[in-house]
Formats: structure tokens, C-alpha cells, sequence
């Protein structure tokens, strides 16, 4: 469900998490002790990137009840991945010159484990959450419609029925 404000939100939470991975590094804290920003910066990482395929490929609902512009959601969603990017390269160089590329590549595979598992808890539930919405709202007007028709129907049916008498 890409929205600006969640956008936002996620970068907002990406650069907090990465402000605290700095200090951290510059008061020479190991990996380890810097973990929870570094979560909550991968977390934030794979929300936006996220947010970046679902604006791609919109659902119907969501194109019916958009708020804003597609050229505004493109323009924040670029906007968060180049700031991604930035803190993706300040943080290589960091990890890679404090605790070489052995680290840096494991924090690649622990990113990777946290994109798979936020997709299976989150971003799935949001997925079938959409479809439903959708399918909820597709039944709906289709009702309405089909009760709309009967009643266009009768009223034709009575008209008729009036004209013959």
C-alpha cells in the first residue's frame, strides 16, 4: 500500500536507524552492539523497496481510491531509494574498513533473511488484505448494480404492463 506518508515514514525510520549506526561507529561499537539499528535500518530498507514494486504494479482499488499523483509517489519512492543507496555506500565503507568484507557480506546474507521473512509476514498479508478489499468492493458494486438493473427492469415491466390495460 504505497502512500507517500509511508514512504516517508519508512525513510524517516531508515535514517534514524542509520544515524545510530554511525555513532556507533564512531565510538567504535562492534556489529554486534549496533544490531538493532542495523535491523531496523534493513527493515526500513525492504519497506521502501517494497513500496517500490506495489507502486509498479498497482491494484485496481488502489488506482480507483488513490490520493495523490502517480508523478508524486514516483518522485518519493526515488527520492527514498537514492537516500537508500547513499546509506547502503556509507555503510559498506564503514563495515568494510572497520571489520573487512567477511562482515560486509554476512550483513548482506542477514539482510536478505530479513527481506524473506518481513515477505512472508507482512508483505503477503498486505497482498491477500488488498485482494480481498478488492474482491469485497468488486461484489458490492456488482450487486448494487444487478439491483439497480432489476429494478430499471421492473419499472419497464410495470410500464408495460400499464400501457397494455
Amino acid at each position: 500500500m504505497l502512500d507517500p506518508l509511508s514512504i516517508t515514514a519508512a525513510i524517516a525510520t531508515a535514517n534514524t536507524a542509520f544515524n545510530g549506526i554511525k555513532r556507533a561507529f564512531q565510538v567504535g561499537k562492534d556489529i554486534q552492539g549496533m544490531s538493532n539499528d542495523l535491523s531496523k535500518w534493513m527493515s526500513a530498507a525492504s519497506d521502501i523497496e517494497n513500496a517500490q514494486k506495489r507502486a509498479k504494479n498497482p491494484s485496481l482499488l488502489t488506482k480507483l481510491t488513490r490520493r495523490g499523483s502517480i508523478e508524486q509517489e514516483a518522485v518519493e519512492a526515488l527520492t527514498a531509494k537514492k537516500k537508500l543507496e547513499e546509506q547502503r555506500y556509507e555503510l559498506q565503507q564503514f563495515i568494510k574498513f572497520t571489520h573487512g568484507t567477511h562482515a560486509w557480506n554476512e550483513l548482506l546474507k542477514m539482510e536478505g533473511d530479513i527481506r524473506k521473512r518481513r515477505q512472508k509476514e507482512i508483505y503477503d498479508r498486505q497482498i491477500f488484505k488488498q485482494k480481498v478489499i478488492t474482491i469485497v468492493a468488486l461484489t458490492i458494486v456488482l450487486i448494487g448494480g444487478l439491483f439497480i438493473l432489476g429494478l430499471f427492469v421492473y419499472g419497464l415491466m410495470q410500464l408495460d404492463q400499464g400501457n397494455i390495460g
